[in-house]
């Protein structure tokens, strides 16, 4: 314990103490005296607050606010608090032109910057907020990477739109515009519709990739329990954040860091929680990412069999009825990991930053028989899980499909149309020219390829608003967003820039998905495929500077998370022992 009986703090083995004891630090210690610290401030552990607060899109307005409410936790709880911010590539407006390769490339930005900041200036702890897709799992690497004791609080949901007499997410605004590109939809109510669909902040309302992440976050134990509940325009959501920035205090003292908790069962309790949920298949990417961080393998190939296994209980679009504050006000990620726990689903056993096991966690939680968003585990909208992996000839590395509220077309066979690059795709989709029962390919589209593996949604929500989601099928080596639905298959794998299997097809190749059987083939003859392969060459990428470039140098593989650095391998020093 480094809290001594009279309140004052020993620093003996915090990093801050690099920064603040000693007469050779008095230049260190002036700069603090500047931004208006006392002694005592300058003597208690340090907590590094950092959000991803920005301007971009309503997912990050609220942040700051949360931020300083954090912070007000920490200064209770006899600590320091340093605030600082990091940046959001936002899907929902990054999506459908080339802003979409700096969303996943955003991710490991964001992990990179929270450790320099903290590294840099040599803090203790670690409380982080955030509120969009990358920016929630970018912000739990930052935690395994650094060990230091850490809580993460998602910054919340956006309430849903109402038209015409319905909850409306974003996703409806992107379907809405293949209803208008087929004719089924007036531009009048086009321009109705996107004026209302997003009433305020927070993060997409339906289970995309925000709120299937907030839903890991509590999962796996970095976070308070209900904490991910309450939407962001909601005040009360501060008492979450104070609540958290005590808690990282009594983590510093007990010395609980995130690797402690972020055991290979607490990898497998967030898998479930992503079936569970009917979950982004980003969870697919993001959990491996993590894990890498903390020296557990942890595999799309791992994950798809949890997710076989696991029940599909919540009910959430895009493919359920229910949005994310639905599933708050029915009692949230508690009232869900209760049943799984009920059901011998889940490991109880696993530490959290409570201080308490997950079981512990939910010992006084009881089962709501007023609502009916979340299932009993006895009777699930389908046995097996919302999201699932395919493995076969197109994808030996495998592949991943969300097959949440399908009740039909969960497996297809016909010929391949392919397009380099989604652009061609969408263009060919917008003027309907594709035909049903064909498999619309879109290639080199991959973490290096791209580079930077974008989400679909634009394509895959023309599709659907046309009428035609069920009559084709759409593979890539990128990403769907979680607000996809239809037999959209991502993550395929080696991405075509390697030379995989889908830089081979030609139009009219025959493709089998059976998303049942966890299958996907290229029925072409093998030796077909080794000739056309030796005529192959990777294609030279539009970029060759900047950011993109050097994401493109060194990321890896889809299957094992798109990582980009060496992970717990290549560790030879923790910071939070320095």
């Amino acid at each position: 314990m480094t809290r001594k009986p009279d309140g004052t703090w020993d620093k003996a083995k915090l990093p801050s103490r690099h920064v603040t004891e000693g007469p050779s630090r008095a230049p260190h210690r002036s700069f603090y005296y500047a931004m208006g610290l006392g002694t005592r401030e300058i003597n208690q552990p340090f907590v590094g607050v950092a959000s991803c607060w920005n301007e971009a899109a309503p997912c990050n307005t609220t942040l700051m606010r949360q931020a300083h409410a954090v912070s007000a936790g920490v200064k209770n709880a006899g600590a320091t608090p340093r605030e600082f911010c990091t940046i959001t590539v936002t899907d929902g407006i990054a999506m459908g032109h080339e802003g979409m390769r700096s969303s996943l490339v955003s991710r490991d930005l964001i992990a990179d910057s929270v450790e320099l900041t903290m590294r840099g200036h040599s803090y203790d702890a670690l409380v982080g907020v955030a509120g969009c897709d990358k920016s929630l799992p970018g912000m739990m690497m930052a935690m395994l990477r650094l060990n230091v004791p850490s809580v993460f609080l998602y910054g919340g949901s956006i309430l849903p739109g109402r038209w015409q007499g319905r909850d409306v997410t974003v996703v409806d605004v992107f379907e809405a515009v293949g209803q208008h590109s087929a004719g089924k939809l007036g531009l009048e109510d086009l321009c109705a519709l996107e004026a209302v669909a997003c009433p305020g902040d927070g993060a997409c309302g339906g289970q995309f990739t925000a709120n299937t992440m907030a839903c890991v976050s509590e999962a796996i134990g970095l976070a308070l329990p209900l904490s991910a509940a309450l939407p962001a325009p909601y005040e009360s959501r501060d008492q979450y954040a104070v609540a958290s920035g005590e808690a990282v205090v009594r983590l510093i003292e007990t010395n609980l860091r995130p690797r402690d908790i972020c055991t290979r069962e607490a990898f497998e309790n967030a898998a479930v929680v992503v079936a569970a949920t009917g979950g982004s298949t980003n969870g697919g990417l993001h959990l491996p990412a993590m894990a890498h961080e903390c020296g557990i393998r942890f595999t799309l190939r791992d994950m798809a069999e949890i997710f076989r296994r696991t029940p599909h209980l919540a009910d959430l679009k895009p493919g359920g009825r229910y949005v994310a504050r639905d599933m708050g006000e029915a009692g949230g990620v508690p009232v869900l990991l209760r049943t799984l726990l009920d059901a011998g689903l889940i490991h109880g056993d696993v530490m959290t930053v409570t201080g308490k096991t997950l079981a512990e966690n939910l010992a006084e939680v009881k089962w709501r028989g007023d609502q009916d968003v979340i299932r009993p585990a006895s009777n699930p909208l389908s046995p097996t899980g919302g999201v699932v992996g395919l493995w076969g000839s197109l994808a030996p590395d495998g592949a991943i499909v969300k097959v949440a509220g399908m009740t039909s077309h969960r497996a297809h066979r016909g010929p391949a149309r392919v397009f380099d690059g989604e652009e061609a795709c969408f263009a060919a989709v917008e003027r309907g020219d594709y035909k049903d029962g064909e498999v619309l390919v879109i290639r080199y589209e991959g973490p290096k390829g791209g580079p930077g593996m974008r989400e679909m949604l634009s394509t895959t929500a023309a599709l659907s608003g046309q009428g035609r989601g069920d009559k084709v099928a759409l593979i890539t080596d990128g990403r769907f967003s979680g607000g996809t639905r239809g037999l959209c298959v991502g993550h395929v794998g080696p991405e075509a820039q390697d030379g995989g299997p889908i830089a081979l097809i030609k139009d009219g190749d025959i493709i089998a998905i059976d998303a049942d059987a966890g299958v996907i083939e290229l029925e072409v003859d093998p030796i077909e495929l080794e000739n056309r392969k030796r005529h192959w060459s990777p294609r030279q990428i539009d970029y060759g500077s900047g950011a993109l470039w050097k994401y493109a140098q060194g990321v890896g593989p889809a299957h094992l998370g798109a990582v980009t650095h060496p992970g717990f391998a290549g560790e030879r020093k923790v910071y939070a022992d320095i």
